[in-house]
């Protein structure tokens, strides 16, 4: 008997597969089992999944320890963290611990003020911007070493990865915020949300001319929209989120809202998966995690270049 050794993401990606990752907000619990409940559908449907770092700048199950438990699982996870709530030294420890336990993707975020959360008076750290973190987890993998030069034991073998959001670019347009991410050690892109593929071929093209797809691996953010009025929320509330009102109007004369907006993610699924250059979609859907095991699964038998999870 031959042993196949399971791809993870990064070996995914880089054999061309067109991947699929989902996202599980930590539940405000201080039991595993919550946690599992959320996540375990994804299992065998999504090739990693992102574990949120207190979105919404509201306490929850630490981020860290959740993907630790996920991991435990045999659910891949993709670690956020956020500049918001640390500085430069919890961040170190935080990398460290992340490796002990085997999280190796990781998706840095500055984070959403906590003017924006339930604790409105908590202060924000932001002691080193995403693109400084980047460069900081970068030199701690390949060095092995701490910004202060004492040595690491063991390894990292991080994958990488920043934001980005999705324009329709004028012509003099260059990505200049994504090329600095690429700089500072970013392999990856996972981004917001962004419904329009016309948009998505034009900011391609765009990433292609100035030669960035050589670079990185892109993941384009999706939704099942739950309703019109969810889609509108999105759109307004959503810094960046890319909604066409043609996709709201058809969710709005739509006999079941919730399953149109699933219909309407499988068709961008596939239409996003025939453009050139795209490595896959992550799919994130506020106040609806259950409609995604469903569209994961839908995609799975629709679209043909996908690796077994």
């Amino acid at each position: 008997m031959h042993y196949i050794r399971r791809m993870n993401l990064r070996q995914k990606i880089e054999a061309g597969h067109f991947v699929l990752t989902a996202e599980v907000t930590p539940p405000v619990s201080f039991s595993a089992d919550d946690l599992l409940a959320k996540a375990l559908p994804l299992k065998g449907l999504a090739d990693a999944v992102n574990v949120t770092d207190a979105a919404g700048a509201r306490s929850a199950m630490s981020a860290l320890a959740a993907a630790a438990i996920l991991q435990g699982q045999g659910i891949e996870t993709i670690l956020q963290l956020t500049c918001r709530d640390r500085n430069r030294i919890a961040l170190q420890g935080d990398l460290i611990g992340a490796a002990a336990v085997g999280v190796g993707n990781l998706l840095i975020l500055r984070g959403d003020d906590p003017g924006a959360g339930d604790q409105p008076d908590a202060k924000g750290v932001f002691d080193l911007d995403p693109r400084q973190v980047l460069e900081l987890t970068r030199k701690m993998r390949d060095a092995g070493e701490l910004p202060t030069g004492r040595k690491i034991a063991g390894r990292a073998s991080f994958f990488l990865g920043g934001a980005d959001n999705p324009i329709d670019p004028p012509p003099d347009w260059r990505p200049k915020s994504l090329e600095a991410k690429i700089a500072a050690g970013a392999q990856f892109v996972q981004t917001q949300f962004c419904m329009d593929p016309g948009v998505i071929r034009r900011y391609v093209a765009k990433l292609t001319e100035h030669s960035v797809l050589d670079q990185v691996h892109i993941l384009i953010g999706i939704a099942p929209l739950r309703s019109a009025k969810s889609a509108r929320w999105i759109r307004e509330k959503l810094f960046g989120a890319i909604v066409p009102e043609a996709t709201i109007a058809r969710l709005e004369t739509a006999r079941d809202q919730a399953a149109e907006g699933s219909k309407i993610a499988l068709e961008l699924i596939e239409e996003i998966s025939a453009i050139r250059g795209i490595a896959g979609v992550h799919v994130m859907a506020p106040n609806n995690e259950g409609a995604i095991p469903a569209v994961l699964k839908a995609a799975r038998e629709q679209v043909g270049r996908m690796a077994p999870t």
